[in-house]
C-alpha cells in the first residue's frame, strides 16, 4: 500500500513538471509586428505566443464556419491553442481575406490548418494565391501533410514595396472539396522573428526480428561414440584393393601344390 502511494505521487509530480516544461516552452513571443490576426470560423482569442486574434470578419458574409474539429484534441500545440485549429471556416466556391498593409517592408503570413473531417488523402485539395496572381500553396493536401488532428502552419514571406494598400489571400475552389483555412496572421517581419510548430513525433520504427540462434548442445549430452565415415563416401578401388591381393597371393600357392 506505501509502495503504491509512492508511486501515484511520483506520477502526479513527474505531470505537474511536464506541464511546467510545456508552459514555459510556449512562453516564447511573436518577435516582429502584428499586423492582422483572425480566428477564422471562430472568436477572438489570444494564443500561447501573446498574438491576438480577432473574430472572423466574414462571419454571416461569405463561407461556412464550422467547429467541426471541437470533437478532436489538436496535435502539435497546447490545449489552449486547439480552437485555432478546431474552427475553420470553408466555401463552395473560391473566397479570401483583405489583409490592411500600410508601410513598406518584409512581412510573413501565417496560414494555420488542420484536417478535421477527411480520413485519408486526396480528399481535400486546393491552393491559396496572393493577390489574384500569386499562387502561394500549391495542391494543399492537409491530411497527406500530416494527416488527421495535426495542425499544420504555411509561412509565406513577402515584401511590399512603393506604396501600402491591402494583399488578398484566396483560398481557390479545385475538384478535390471545398477550401477552407483555421486562422491566420500577418507580421512585419521575418521567418525568424515566427514561431514554429514542434516537428511532427516520428513514429516508433517496428522492431527487428533476431535471427534464430542454434540450439545449444547441453554439455551433459554426450555423442555416442567416435564419428564413424560414410561408406558411400569412399572410391571403390579402394574396396577391391583386398581382394585382388589375396587372389595374387593364392595363384602361386596353387601352382606349387600342383607340382607335388
Amino acid at each position: 500500500m506505501i509502495l503504491r502511494n509512492s508511486i501515484c505521487k511520483s506520477i502526479i509530480w513527474l505531470c505537474c513538471l511536464l506541464s511546467l516544461l510545456i508552459t514555459l516552452v510556449t512562453k516564447v513571443k511573436c518577435a516582429g509586428q502584428l499586423i492582422y490576426a483572425i480566428n477564422c470560423g471562430g472568436e477572438a482569442h489570444t494564443d500561447a505566443y501573446g498574438i491576438r486574434y480577432e473574430r472572423d470578419p466574414l462571419h454571416g458574409r461569405i463561407g461556412i464556419a464550422s467547429d467541426y474539429g471541437k470533437r478532436l484534441l489538436i496535435g502539435r500545440v497546447p490545449p489552449n491553442d486547439y480552437i485555432l485549429y478546431q474552427t475553420e471556416r470553408y466555401h463552395t466556391n473560391t473566397f479570401g481575406y483583405d489583409v490592411p498593409i500600410n508601410s513598406d517592408g518584409d512581412y510573413v503570413l501565417v496560414l494555420k490548418f488542420c484536417e478535421v473531417y477527411f480520413n485519408a488523402p486526396d480528399q481535400k485539395v486546393f491552393d491559396v494565391v496572393l493577390n489574384g496572381d500569386h499562387t502561394i500553396v500549391a495542391d494543399l493536401d492537409i491530411f497527406e501533410k500530416v494527416g488527421r488532428g495535426v495542425a499544420h502552419d504555411e509561412y509565406i514571406p513577402f515584401r511590399i514595396a512603393k506604396g501600402g494598400g491591402r494583399v488578398r489571400v484566396e483560398f481557390i475552389k479545385g475538384y478535390k472539396d471545398n477550401p477552407k483555412i483555421n486562422a491566420m496572421y500577418v507580421i512585419k517581419g521575418k521567418l525568424e522573428d515566427i514561431p514554429n510548430l514542434p516537428p511532427i513525433p516520428m513514429e516508433p520504427s517496428p522492431i527487428e526480428q533476431t535471427k534464430e540462434e542454434p540450439e545449444a548442445i547441453p554439455k551433459s549430452r554426450r555423442p555416442s561414440g567416435p564419428k564413424q565415415p560414410d561408406p558411400y563416401s569412399l572410391d571403390d578401388s579402394s574396396l577391391m584393393l583386398p581382394i585382388f591381393i589375396a587372389i595374387g597371393a593364392f595363384i602361386p600357392l596353387l601352382f606349387c601344390l600342383c607340382k607335388l
